[in-house]
């Protein structure tokens, strides 16, 4: 019988992340990640009341409203025009609130699925700092949950693997070994123990250009 696991895992803002995409271009292009998110705020809500009857209090609730807001350092991207453009022109945007750290056994990623539209796109230019903007969205309907993958261009856009000092030959495999290197291994890597003269004398039988 299979352990069952009973150690909560948590999760850390730093991997939440928005993924936009105009609706009208759903079947052309996939979402993109805003760049340089700094806040992202997902917080749907319901109000409740109470009637008080002959045989109780009986609750009504009221239909479901969801605050969307992100803050991130302006920049030029695709995903930032988007947001301004569905502004000034009312357009409907897709957005997913991914949670990249949770993943299932088929290697999709947690989501949640909106659509709405902008509503405030405040942008701050101080002289001595980052030009800021938070945009703030209208969401209609209920927000739908599911499991989504990430494209590998988005993937390395979120992240990057180790690579060696030497010059990349060829495409980048982005496997560890690009530049000369070897990926750590957590279970048999040490680093402990190693004669540094025999170092530099394997360097120099790998390199003769540098004895």
């Amino acid at each position: 019988m299979p352990v069952r696991n009973t150690e909560v895992q948590f999760l850390q803002g730093y991997d939440t992340l928005l993924l936009v995409r105009p609706l009208s271009m759903a079947h052309k292009i996939s979402a993109e990640v805003i760049p340089f998110q700094t806040s992202l705020s997902f917080d749907p809500q319901r109000d409740t009341d109470t009637n008080q009857t002959k045989s109780g209090i009986v609750p009504t609730t009221a239909s479901l409203e969801t605050d969307l807001e992100v803050e991130f350092v302006n920049n030029i991207s695709k995903a930032a025009d988007w947001l301004l453009d569905s502004l000034l022109n009312e357009g409907e945007i897709e957005c997913w609130v991914v949670y990249r750290k949770r993943v299932n056994g088929e290697g999709k990623v947690f989501a949640i699925y909106m659509r709405g539209k902008v509503t405030e796109d405040s942008n701050d230019n101080d002289p001595d700092d980052n030009s800021t903007r938070d945009v703030t969205f209208t969401i209609s309907g209920k927000p739908q949950l599911g499991w989504t993958t990430l494209p590998d261009d988005i993937q390395a856009e979120l992240a990057y693997v180790f690579r060696g000092v030497g010059v990349i030959e060829g495409d980048e495999k982005n496997d560890g070994t690009d530049g000369q290197g070897t990926p750590w291994n957590k279970e048999t890597d040490t680093g402990a123990g190693t004669d540094p003269d025999e170092l530099v004398k394997q360097s120099k039988q790998t390199n003769p250009t540098n004895q």
